[in-house]
């Protein structure tokens, strides 16, 4: 098979690899479509990555979607749909064939659009955050999004849809803001040259707002959350750490205003899967859109400058993903039959 792997910091190689083979509990799935998370990013340029998965096929890929071609497995027989949610140190999506274990899959309806299924993904992993940050909280009447791209994307249309009156976003992409314009942001900001603090400061009379979402993965942008968020707010923290060990953060201010501080991970743990199973349900009613993270889609060979894209924010895409070859037959598939992609 055709797999994607990090053969070292910084590194990223496309070559021929022997097909994985499946233990017991887990199944060899046929990917059709993955995506680069902002945590591969880090992985990859920042040395976050494991060192014990340091050159394995498809690492860091860990958000894809295919059908199920091996395996033992009882509940994910062959022909399958399915979406793969391994924790991030456990994939292996950039590539032709992965093993999963079973408990790291959603199944997919029968006929289910993939394209649009692989974002399940991402949207699961924001549905887990908002479970936290909002809590038993009262729900925000104001709000900020740092970071537009998927997941700053899906931030915003699920703090509208719990009925937030205005929502400031800022990102460092022109494109990305204006597509945050589009799902519904009542002000957005160009950073670095405009200010989030100043922006939601402005729209508040200087109050804040009641919950400030970091989904950029920078030390800077956590610092603005905590100036932006009013006092006894919460900051809702989703991006990545940009380094290991120790990072600068205000706990200071965090302690005078007396705020909630929200950190996110592990969403692949919770019991059943659920955020993932509701994420995949909130695509298919359509409740969630998904169809502006799938713009920049690229060949498996095309890894390395795919992933250097990522790093430059897309290049105004909310999101850098790959079309592998079964996913390229089943789109020659569509064309053949006169469906719109």
């Amino acid at each position: 098979m055709r797999a994607a792997r990090l053969s070292k910091p910084g590194v990223v190689e496309v070559s021929h690899v022997a097909i994985p083979e499946p233990g017991a509990g887990q199944v060899l799935v046929e990917m059709h479509f993955a995506s680069i998370c902002g945590s591969d990013v880090h992985i990859v340029f920042d040395e976050m990555h494991n060192p014990d998965r340091l050159g394995k096929p498809g690492y860091p890929g860990h958000e894809g979607v295919g059908v199920v071609v091996g395996g033992e497995s009882e509940r994910f027989p062959p022909g399958t749909a399915v979406l793969t949610v391994p924790a991030g140190d456990r994939g292996g999506c950039f590539a032709e064939f992965q093993v999963v274990d079973e408990s790291q899959l959603v199944q997919l309806a029968p006929g289910a659009d993939l394209r649009r299924m692989l974002l399940a993904q991402q949207l699961g992993t924001t549905i887990f955050a908002m479970k936290k940050f909002i809590g038993r909280r009262e729900r925000p009447r104001v709000a900020a999004v740092i970071g537009a791209g998927s997941a700053g994307l899906f931030f915003l249309q699920q703090v509208i849809r719990l009925g937030c009156e205005a929502v400031v976003v800022s990102d460092r992409n022109r494109e990305r803001l204006a597509a945050a314009k589009q799902f519904g942001a009542t002000e957005t900001v160009l950073a670095p040259c405009g200010s989030v603090v100043d922006a939601v400061h402005e729209l508040t009379g200087g109050f804040g707002a009641d919950l400030v979402i970091e989904a950029a993965g920078y030390d800077a942008c956590r610092a603005e959350a905590v100036e932006a968020v009013r006092e006894k707010g919460t900051v809702g923290l989703f991006g990545y750490p940009e380094r290991r060990g120790s990072s600068p953060f205000p706990v200071e201010r965090c302690f005078r205003k007396s705020l909630t501080v929200e950190w996110i991970s592990k969403t692949q743990a919770e019991s059943g899967l659920a955020s993932f199973r509701a994420a995949v349900e909130r695509i298919v009613s359509g409740d969630i859109e998904v169809d502006h993270c799938l713009t920049s889609m690229h060949e498996l060979d095309e890894a390395p400058m795919a992933m250097q894209l990522a790093r430059d924010h897309g290049g105004g895409a909310a999101k850098v993903g790959f079309v592998l070859a079964a996913g390229a037959a089943e789109l020659q598939v569509e064309m053949t039959n006169g469906d719109e992609l």
